[in-house]
């Protein structure tokens, strides 16, 4: 017999009713009669405070809490959740509940928030909430939360800095948010421009809050410096570089940008002294490290379309050219690329091996992976030296954006053309009705974008690294 259902909306009744309290809190002026058992059993926090008699207020039958206005005004749906075990979660309420949570020590409701997060941060985007839940994770020590949205924010920047939230974001998360190489963007261009913005709305954010003008132009200066300096000036085109010299900001800061602009203007041209001079520390040879750059220059888009229809062991293929060189000097040149792509795995038959002994037969043999194999079509020295950057696609929130990037550093060779990358997707997540046949058909993978969801969509991106590139691996830690 299972009677749960009638004991909780028995419990639920003495708080809705207000039956039998003998406590009542205080949050903003609004009375909550609540009962001590029932806070004590949910809040570690309540326990001791309304238990340990070493406290005043387990003493009291009326408790003031001082909570912020944001949770004062979601207190009375905190304390509901006490009695029922059920809240309503949306993206608005969702930080300052996870900080009701944290703060009493209710560790299920906490979990529960965590996990909403995680799930949601496609929405918390395009909702202007990105950013605070960012900067409230990192606050409160929620890494898992943190680091989902710092993903988010570097592999879908261009999203998140169209939107009225970008400019919550600090000058020190973007700072270092800069720093990496991993950061999605079309060209380096299009980061400078947003940067722009970014810094013309701190500016209108301090002259609204009446700053005085000396002290603004000298914050907005060390802020700017700050920046702008995260900036890889030589990744623009000789042309991007001088049309910023008409750019009112590169006026405001002559100086400074002139100086950041040479050094660009010295890698073009090959003026081997001065880059071998910036390049002498690693804050350096970044200046000279491709990002993930989904302009054509770069990179090209693999679809698979009806995806569900492929059969196993399926190949796509895709050839396009990148640029062969990041600098001006040399030339436009071009490599062309093969992209094949095992979505439903990869199935080797068996074949015969010739030994000096005989023959011997290999049996069949099958990968349950995803593989995409990158073949270098066009080397001319003894290697070539690459950085390739896969982005995967997904749906998250009805959203189609980047969920997943892989990144890595090659070295092609004449004798080593072929790179085979498995597990690009994880392959029981995307071929969910192949692992487990009791999943529905209509069950879909959040990497399968389009309007049937049933395509599987990747923009490989291969970018060519400099010797002057840096090739240290970053590693993917929190901005702190």
């Amino acid at each position: 017999i299972d009677n749960s259902k009638y004991v909780l909306t028995k419990i639920a009744t003495l708080y809705a009713e207000r039956l039998m309290n003998d406590i009542c809190l205080v949050v903003g002026g609004i009375e909550y009669p609540a009962h001590r058992l029932i806070l004590c059993a949910s809040s570690e926090v309540f326990q001791v405070m309304l238990m340990n008699p070493q406290w005043s207020e387990s003493h009291e039958s009326r408790v003031v809490l001082q909570e912020t206005p944001p949770c004062a005004a979601i207190f009375g749906e905190f304390i509901h959740y006490f009695y029922t075990g059920q809240i309503k979660i949306n993206h608005a309420i969702i930080t300052p509940l996870l900080a009701l949570a944290d703060k009493y020590n209710v560790k299920d409701l906490t979990s529960l928030c965590i996990k909403y997060m995680c799930d949601h941060i496609a929405l918390a985007a395009s909702n202007n909430q990105l950013i605070t839940w960012y900067q409230d994770t990192l606050s409160l020590g929620h890494n898992l939360v943190a680091q989902a949205c710092q993903d988010f924010f570097k592999w879908n920047f261009e999203t998140v800095a169209k939107t009225q939230d970008f400019c919550n974001c600090s000058p020190e998360i973007l700072t270092k948010l800069l720093q990496w190489n991993d950061l999605v963007v079309t060209n380096e261009i299009t980061l400078y421009n947003h940067v722009v913005r970014w810094l013309e709305l701190q500016r209108q954010n301090l002259i609204d809050g009446q700053m005085a003008e000396d002290k603004l132009e000298s914050y907005m200066e060390q802020v700017v410096h700050q920046v702008i300096s995260q900036i890889r000036f030589p990744m623009m085109t000789p042309r991007q570089l001088a049309e910023l010299l008409l750019s009112p900001l590169t006026t405001k800061y002559k100086e400074f940008f002139i100086e950041k602009m040479a050094i660009g203007m010295s890698f073009h041209s090959n003026q081997r002294e001065r880059v071998l001079e910036i390049a002498e520390d690693e804050a350096g040879r970044l200046q000279f490290t491709p990002r993930l750059y989904t302009s054509d220059t770069y990179s090209s888009t693999l679809a698979v379309d009806n995806f569900s229809s492929i059969p196993y062991y399926h190949t796509r293929t895709l050839v396009f050219s990148s640029l062969a060189g990041l600098a001006d000097h040399m030339g436009e040149g071009t490599c062309d690329w093969v992209i094949d792509l095992n979505p439903k795995g990869v199935w080797f038959p068996k074949f015969q091996l010739i030994v000096w002994q005989g023959t011997i037969e290999v049996p069949e043999s099958v990968l349950s992976t995803v593989r995409l194999s990158i073949t270098c079509k066009d080397i001319v020295d003894d290697y070539f030296k690459v950085k390739i950057g896969l982005l995967v696609m997904g749906i998250q929130d009805g959203i189609e954006v980047v969920l997943k990037v892989v990144e890595k550093n090659h070295y092609f060779s004449v004798e080593e053309r072929v790179l085979n990358l498995d597990n690009v997707i994880p392959f029981s997540e995307l071929n969910t009705n192949v692992v487990n046949n009791d999943v529905p058909k209509k069950v879909k993978t959040k990497y399968l974008v389009g309007p049937d969801r049933d395509t599987l969509k990747l923009h490989i991106i291969i970018a060519p690294l400099a010797d002057v590139s840096s090739i240290q691996p970053q590693i993917d830690t929190l901005i702190s």
